[in-house]
């Protein structure tokens, strides 16, 4: 995730004022267009690039879990809070306050600025022409993690930026997610990792997130992996939605490594159990 943070902070336009864009209108020309006309259609082509969310309760395991499929897959893993943080905290910024309160609260940061940050990481991975399986003829693959938070942010990055293809559910209780979110804490330097602002955010999580994976779940989208059997449990695929992230992170990676190789073998193109 920093790597792609460093290659995407020169292609960020969230800060700049407008005075300064409108005095070098050669470099504006995309950010104008985003800002007054509505395209007509998404920004990348789902035939060529494949999205894949990645939700699940605060600590659930989502960031570890995309790690280790990058591995697996060649995907370019996006994290919404990451991105967020980063924006947060670089010099200049003109939504770093803003983005800092948010999150300190526990509540979503404005639609527009995560998806723009999301669309500006997308391009700068894909101008890279990276190589690896997934990647060719201008293709590409991207586990966006933490993302879409509320409907809102769903249906304008579905509509305006790329049309995803599944969204991977982790879940796991929420005394497993506080007692890691805590132990994380020690180290992390996160702002929200204490005790009040993650209850802050399994409240927004409950009543805003959750709507969104019903929503996919009533579209057929949803892959739930049930992480809580044994490694040696045959996986079976039915239809419903979640992932319980509870197991041992080596039993996730195995049910989830199985639910996305079926995804791109087209063998799961609906809301899948395993």
């Amino acid at each position: 995730m920093p790597a792609i943070i460093d290659k995407i902070a020169e292609a960020l336009h969230l800060h700049k004022g407008h005075k300064h864009e409108e005095t070098k209108p050669t470099d504006t020309t995309s950010t104008e267009t985003s800002a007054v006309d509505k395209p007509k259609g998404p920004v990348f082509d789902f035939n060529k690039v494949t999205v894949l969310f990645v939700l699940g309760g605060p600590g659930a395991g989502k960031g570890t879990q995309c790690a280790n499929l990058v591995k697996d897959f060649d995907f370019c893993h996006l994290s919404a809070g990451d991105l967020l943080r980063a924006e947060q905290n670089r010099p200049g910024s003109t939504y770093g306050e803003m983005i800092r309160t948010y999150i300190k609260e526990g509540q979503v940061v404005p639609m527009e600025v995560t998806v723009k940050l999301l669309e500006d990481a997308m391009r700068a991975s894909l101008n890279e022409k990276k190589t690896g399986q997934g990647w060719e003829d201008g293709k590409g693959r991207f586990l966006v993690d933490g993302f879409p938070r509320k409907m809102d942010q769903a249906i304008k990055f579905d509509e305006e930026i790329c049309q995803s293809r599944m969204v991977l559910f982790f879940s796991t209780t929420e005394e497993e997610m506080t007692k890691r979110l805590l132990e994380r804490g020690k180290t992390s330097g996160r702002e929200d990792d204490n005790e009040e602002s993650i209850r802050k955010r399994f409240r927004t999580y409950k009543e805003q997130t959750m709507p969104v994976i019903e929503y996919y779940n009533k579209t057929g989208k949803v892959a739930e992996v049930n992480a809580s059997a044994t490694t040696t449990e045959k996986i079976s695929l039915t239809f419903s939605s979640q992932i319980d992230a509870s197991a041992s992170i080596d039993e996730v990676h195995e049910k989830a490594t199985q639910v996305v190789a079926k995804i791109f073998s087209g063998e799961v193109t609906h809301n899948t159990t395993t």
